[in-house]
């Protein structure tokens, strides 16, 4: 079974494409099994806004209170979720939401003193994701994880995406963004190295808004996905058995 795990942050969400889902239907004709992981981070402020509660980020994650909890999930679950569904429903792909507390992602604390609810996934229940994929429908993946005890964590949605594709043994992870990959000389570079990427951020030619792309898909590579790529929901990303954006690689793939 070839799976890709797919992540799609919560802005790029409302803006995917007829040619993103033209390439997603091109991958299940070419008999790819396909995992959506998703975020939903600016419905989440929209909603803390509205409850008067303001948002406030450690080292990059969202610290997260019962009360804070609360809005994730519903806005997760309630909202993001149903609403990547619908959307992978209307372009002719059979999906089903999942929340990942119901037994599919289990998960530890981070640092709950300082982050609160806050965990990274420790399993995940691939025998569940696989009966799904097996009916070929496609699994819908909110970023919550449950402890031993029963505690729901709040799970940075790239790292779940991450996890996921190291535990099913995904071909690839997919970040899907508002950007065609990362470019250099106004021309999308196919593949990268962590060493090459580190190189082009000291350089100043990867800048702004693309550091925290680069970063974390190096770093779900270095937890042990087997490739990572940013990609775009814009555009069509795949094409003629051929993936468009930039692949994330360790220093000694070798690839013709």
């Amino acid at each position: 079974m070839k799976i890709l795990v797919i992540k799609c942050g919560g802005s790029i969400m409302e803006n995917l494409s007829p040619s993103f889902f033209k390439s997603i239907k091109e991958l299940q004709a070419k008999e790819y099994r396909l995992v959506f992981v998703h975020g939903g981070g600016s419905d989440i402020n929209n909603m803390l806004s509205q409850y008067g509660i303001e948002p406030v980020f450690v080292d990059g994650l969202r610290k997260t209170t019962a009360e804070v909890l609360a809005v994730v999930e519903l806005m997760l679950a309630g909202k993001s979720n149903r609403s990547l569904v619908h959307k992978l429903e209307m372009n002719g792909v059979r999906a089903i939401g999942l929340n990942g507390s119901d037994g599919i992602l289990q998960g530890n604390f981070i640092d709950e003193t300082k982050l609160g609810a806050v965990g990274e996934v420790s399993n995940v229940n691939t025998n569940l994701l696989k009966l799904v994929l097996d009916q070929g429908i496609s699994p819908v993946l909110t970023p919550i994880a449950i402890t031993d005890t029963g505690n729901k964590l709040n799970v940075n949605a790239d790292m779940a995406a991450g996890a996921v594709a190291k535990a099913l043994g995904a071909e690839m992870c997919l970040f899907v963004t508002d950007v065609k990959g990362v470019l250099k000389e106004k021309k999308i570079l196919e593949q990268l190295t962590a060493r090459e990427t580190s190189e082009m951020i000291e350089s100043g030619d990867i800048y702004g808004g693309m550091i925290p792309k680069v970063e974390t898909a190096l770093s779900v590579l270095q937890k042990g996905t087997k490739e990572v790529m940013i990609v775009s929901g814009k555009d069509t990303f795949y094409e003629n058995e051929r993936f468009l954006g930039t692949r994330f690689v360790r220093e000694e793939a070798i690839y013709q």
